[in-house]
């Protein structure tokens, strides 16, 4: 088969449409454990403990893969099914395990990074975009478990709206954000989701948004034993299908004290005692059914606070938000301080005002220092929510990841105390596959097929970071680069390896053809099937690379 494109008006390139073969590495390997171009299920077995470091019922349901095949005849795979599975990106996946959870889930919350959206009601921008739903279940649907909601009155003061105050965004109503999320709230984790509320509302208004979360979620919304002072968040396995509110408690309406000409009647121990008395009763009035469902309690810094006092202040766990400016200035200053925080309490980052276009900034900051909840915008696809997307496609993408363990024990210590003992990584980029099906034959030159080539970076701490990438194959819908690189890794907990496929242009910016980010300490070792995503994190249908990993423990 070959496919065409025309050059000029008269002339026509032919090129030889690719078909997926087994790469020279992969026909030795098969060559190895086979016998006579059979490999039956005892040498699937051993290629299985020996080179991908699986067990031996993974055999078996290879095997069943290919049950339409005449194995009473056949007795085991050919080359063309060993490559078969080799490609297959859910019998050979390059993350493990291919179902469940794979971390501990009994810890209490703040021993786990949560993956956060900010304004997640916004379609697009920060300043005119208009506020929906939508947005908030696709979040949900990619495995998000804590949605912002900013809560304002309406324009005549009777009902609640969620839009992002002072800008030109287009309002919602809370009731739709609030169905949506408990429609689709367990649709990608079992796991519990956290609705943060920035609140701007009325006294009245907060009771009418106590009697719509009891209403919408019922006996799914975790509310707090009554008069229980938290010393420990729950754990995520605790908290399984609950919804958990988090905001800062209402303050407390208070009265101004009667004006010293209005006191000649009274002492001044009896005015006191009676403004106390009335302080009481408003009190009495002032916590509504909204404060007792508060699950977890936002708590502010002020200006000019001792931020170290502050910090080491957890008699009662709670979150505190800090925007990714202020999270610079804290950290070098209070870098310990703010990590022992962490230990038990929640830390919210959040994107600068200066992001209008909804962009994002680099987590690694902030997950470095144990903030549980770096807040990215959802509607804006940038490199930084990728990595965002390659942190929580760990655990299974269950939307919770543990935190290491030098973020959990002694901050003095820092990552000397690092429990995965993975001190290095190579890679072999062997081909990739795909192209020719999930895009159309003049996507990337109207002239020719693609010039794919592979980027390979490593994203983590300071000492992680490093870079490489493929040569480009020229004109191949399936390209074969059999390269390989090698990474040294100093804190694999946080160290991950971000793929971004382009077409090289030389009269141009590349075109892009893919990208993927894979958590390093889940990675499985062996020759793995990667599929790729666009640039939405939404996954291609055909389009994965085939790579060799192989993890060097110390």
């Amino acid at each position: 088969m070959k496919h065409s494109f025309k050059v000029c008006f008269f002339f026509r390139r032919r090129f030889r449409a690719n078909v997926s073969e087994a790469p020279e590495d992969v026909k030795m390997m098969f060559d190895e454990y086979s016998e006579n171009g059979t490999m039956n299920i005892e040498q699937l077995q051993k290629f299985l403990k020996d080179v991908q470091g699986e067990g031996r019922k993974k055999a078996q349901a290879i095997f069943n893969n290919f049950k339409h095949l005449n194995f009473f005849q056949r007795r085991g795979l050919h080359l063309e099914e060993f490559f078969s599975y080799l490609l297959d990106q859910d019998l050979n996946h390059a993350l493990s395990p291919s179902h469940g959870d794979n971390q501990d889930m009994t810890a209490p919350l703040s021993h786990y990074y949560i993956f956060t959206g900010h304004n997640s009601y916004l379609t697009g921008n920060q300043l005119s975009s208009d506020s929906s739903e939508t947005p908030i279940i696709r979040a949900l649907k990619k495995g998000v478990r804590a949605i912002e909601l900013d809560l304002w009155p309406n324009s005549k003061k009777d009902g609640i709206h969620v839009r992002h105050g002072g800008t030109l965004t287009a309002p919602v109503e809370l009731n739709k954000c609030l169905k949506a999320i408990k429609d689709h709230a367990f649709t990608a984790s079992e796991y519990p989701v956290v609705i943060t509320f920035e609140d701007h509302l009325t006294h009245d208004l907060r009771q009418d948004v106590a009697e719509m979360l009891n209403s919408t979620f019922r006996d799914i919304l975790y509310v707090p034993k009554r008069g229980e002072d938290v010393h420990q968040f729950p754990s995520p396995e605790l908290l399984k299908g609950k919804i958990l509110i988090s905001t800062k408690p209402p303050e407390r309406r208070t009265k101004e004290k009667p004006p010293a000409d209005d006191q000649s009647a009274n002492s001044q121990d009896d005015i006191d005692e009676e403004y106390l008395e009335m302080l009481d009763k408003d009190e009495d009035i002032a916590i509504p059914e909204y404060e007792s469902l508060i699950a977890i309690r936002a708590k502010k810094m002020k200006r000019g606070s001792d931020l170290q006092t502050f910090f080491n202040d957890v008699e009662k766990v709670s979150r505190v938000s800090l925007s990714e400016r202020e999270l610079v200035d804290v950290v070098s200053k209070y870098k310990h301080e703010i990590i022992s925080f962490t230990q038990e309490s929640l830390l919210r980052v959040y994107p600068k005002g200066l992001r209008v276009d909804s962009s994002n900034y680099d987590p690694m900051l902030a997950w470095n220092h144990g903030a549980q909840m770096v807040a990215f915008n959802m509607q804006r696809n940038d490199k930084h929510l990728w990595i965002m997307e390659g942190m929580f496609r760990g655990n299974n993408g269950c939307g919770y990841i543990k935190k290491p363990e030098f973020l959990l024990n002694n901050p003095s210590n820092s990552r000397s105390l690092s429990a995965t003992r993975i001190n290095g990584l190579k890679i072999k980029v062997y081909m990739g596959e795909g192209w020719n099906l999930d895009f159309r034959r003049t996507h990337f030159d109207f002239y020719s097929p693609p010039d794919l080539y592979v980027k390979i970076k490593m994203v983590g701490v300071e000492n992680d970071k490093a870079r490489n990438k493929t040569i480009p194959i020229e004109d191949q819908w399936v390209p074969v680069w059999n390269e390989e690189f090698s990474f040294s890794i100093s804190t694999p907990e946080l160290a991950f390896l971000q793929i971004i496929v382009r077409d090289y242009d030389t009269s141009g910016k590349d075109d892009f053809a893919g990208q993927t980010c894979l958590p390093v300490k889940d990675l499985r070792s062996g020759i793995r099937a990667v599929p790729l995503y666009n640039k939405r994190g939404e996954r291609y249908k055909h389009v994965k690379l085939l790579m060799g990993f192989e993890l060097q423990f110390e």
